[in-house]
């Protein structure tokens, strides 16, 4: 009883434009300061400051809405019998790829909105922009909850449903 999801060209557009831009914004962070000790020492620091710095809803906003897609397709992998999704991307490398990309198209408007977000915030608290930061905190706040929580989503659904099932034969 697979459940298939099909997935609009617009979705798709905008995930390959998602990693076009995190993969652009790493190289021109890279160009434009370089890769030293001090810089790898200023991105800890600005990432250790940024939850008390201004736009600090956004680490309330993209996490609840990247928690909103895990739920999603958490349920439907559970209706479907797909095994939990951050198991299968760590233990089934035949079908990892194909789930990151399931993730990525998931979450693809969250980091994007997240890249904005922090460009925002880096021109308003450094007068500058680290398009490296950027990606790693999109990164943090959009996909690292997805990747985390659609797994034990589908496993709570699946028991939901399946405790479901068994009060409707009694």
């Amino acid at each position: 009883m697979a459940i298939e999801k099909k997935v609009s060209k617009t979705k798709i557009f905008l995930a390959r434009l998602v990693v076009v831009l995190m993969v652009a914004f790493v190289v021109l962070g890279i160009v434009m300061h370089g890769l030293s000790v001090p810089v790898f020492e200023r991105i800890w620091q600005n990432l250790l400051e940024r939850p008390g710095g201004p736009m600090t809803f956004r680490f309330i906003l993209q996490p609840i809405m990247a928690t909103i897609a895990a739920l999603l397709d958490g349920v439907r992998d559970a209706r479907s019998g797909r095994d939990p999704y951050f198991w299968t991307i760590l233990t089934n490398p035949a079908q990892r790829g194909s789930r990151l990309h399931e993730g990525l198209i998931a979450t693809a408007r969250v980091i994007l909105l997240g890249l904005c977000m922090d460009l925002v915030y880096q021109f308003i608290a450094f007068d500058t922009f680290h398009p490296a930061e950027a990606v790693i905190v999109a990164g943090l706040l959009a996909f690292v909850p997805y990747l985390l929580l659609r797994g034990p989503i589908t496993r709570v659904a699946r028991w939901w449903l399946g405790r479901r099932s068994a009060n409707e034969i009694r």
